[in-house]
């Protein structure tokens, strides 16, 4: 008898619609010189699945990992597969927004949810929001927007900005011009991947600016901020970065250098709180080393899709059911509050870091005050999506 009624308990499940396990698929930037950035979204991604049991809402999980190589047309082939052949549930990991672009409307169309965890291009933060379409990491142009606030906060009166020429360096000169009332001496443009920076660096010794703004993420940002240091420049010039300018993989790779370098971010190691405390311990132990802040948004995603199945208790196919679940956002993220707005981008803090040494000797960011309170972003009231 008891054995029937776990047969009759089984097909209840089946007939309620309730999924049996949780397929993701997880496109991101590998191989190169920014693949550090995708292996730590992937690593603290992977990681929340096996603080969890190896599930995600009480489902078992399955992640197919592919990697996008920085090249649109690749990304493309390997979403398709995953929705038409794979069925995932969902699809997160990238890292650069011309990705993002050039995949969304794919996945939206599909009536897929796409959680970025990284760039949040301004495009789907306006008219173009989307039901299925989430960033629970930032706005892109917010870091930006934070660092045009802290320098004309310090009332530096002229600032360079320095960015990859695609569609992340301009929402990042839109977000720095959007708060910056000073004059900006000029607005540069490099290759993206680019790693060598001879040419500008002549170029910005040459305009002589108080202050230097730069987005240049992953081994983009390692190789200029030591070409940066080893021109002599950082002794006349004020270096401002986004987190990522000055993040753990930057230190690990640069080094001394770093200390004393200001930067602005949602996240950093130093958050006091249980789920940020349990999430570097526990990142350094599986790791052996720091997590940076593209590791924090890896980690909070996997959060987020778990408490969405688990508030739709496993029924993942009722797409408006759990649609409602992953916008009310029911977890502990490491940042400390978290809410989505209404066109489905984070409302958070930003705040201001510097590159010091903890107790430990090692080097790492400490916050110092908080720059932006409860940004949302620029577009969100052209976001007409119910």
């Amino acid at each position: 008898m008891k054995n029937l009624w776990i047969v009759v308990s089984f097909l209840c499940a089946i007939s309620a619609g309730a999924a049996d396990k949780v397929k993701i698929g997880f496109v991101s930037t590998l191989s190169g010189p920014n693949a550090s950035i995708g292996a730590d979204i992937r690593d603290a991604f992977n990681l929340a699945i096996k603080l969890n049991g190896g599930r995600l809402g009480g489902l078992p999980v399955e992640v197919l990992v592919n990697d996008d190589q920085l090249k649109p047309e690749n990304a493309k082939q390997i979403v398709e597969r995953y929705l038409r052949l794979d069925k995932v549930d969902f699809i997160t990991g990238t890292v650069f927004s011309n990705i993002v672009l050039a995949i969304a409307p794919d996945v939206v169309a599909a009536k897929t949810f796409f959680i970025a965890p990284n760039a949040g291009p301004a495009q789907y933060s306006g008219g173009q929001c989307n039901p299925f379409f989430f960033v629970s990491s930032w706005p892109s142009e917010a870091y930006s927007e934070a660092a045009g606030h802290y320098v004309t906060s310090k009332g530096i009166k002229n600032v360079l900005f320095l960015a990859p020429n695609y569609q992340g360096g301009k929402d990042a000169a839109n977000g720095f011009k959007r708060y910056y009332k000073g004059r900006l001496v000029d607005e540069m443009y490099t290759k993206l991947g680019q790693l060598d920076y001879a040419a500008e660096l002549s170029q910005i010794r040459a305009a002589k600016p108080e202050a230097l703004y730069v987005f240049l993420p992953g081994g983009m940002g390692v190789n200029f901020i030591k070409q940066f240091v080893a021109a002599g420049l950082s002794k006349d010039i004020q270096l401002i970065v986004p987190l990522w300018g000055s993040d753990q993989d930057i230190i690990r790779a640069v080094g001394e250098p770093m200390l004393g370098l200001f930067s602005v971010g949602h996240w950093s190691i130093d958050m006091d709180n249980a789920a940020n405390r349990k999430f570097v311990a526990e990142f350094e132990r599986a790791y052996g080393r720091l997590p940076t802040g593209y590791a924090a948004s890896g980690y909070d995603t996997a959060m987020l899709i778990d408490s969405a199945v688990r508030r739709v208790k496993g029924k993942i196919e009722d797409k408006e059911a759990l649609r409602a679940a992953i916008r009310a956002a029911d977890f502990k993220s490491v940042r400390g509050d978290f809410r989505f707005g209404p066109n489905q981008f984070p409302v958070q803090n930003y705040y201001l870091q510097l590159v010091g040494k903890g107790g430990d000797g090692r080097l790492a960011h400490r916050t110092i005050g908080t720059v932006l309170q409860n940004r949302a972003d620029a577009y969100a009231q052209d976001c007409k999506m119910k």
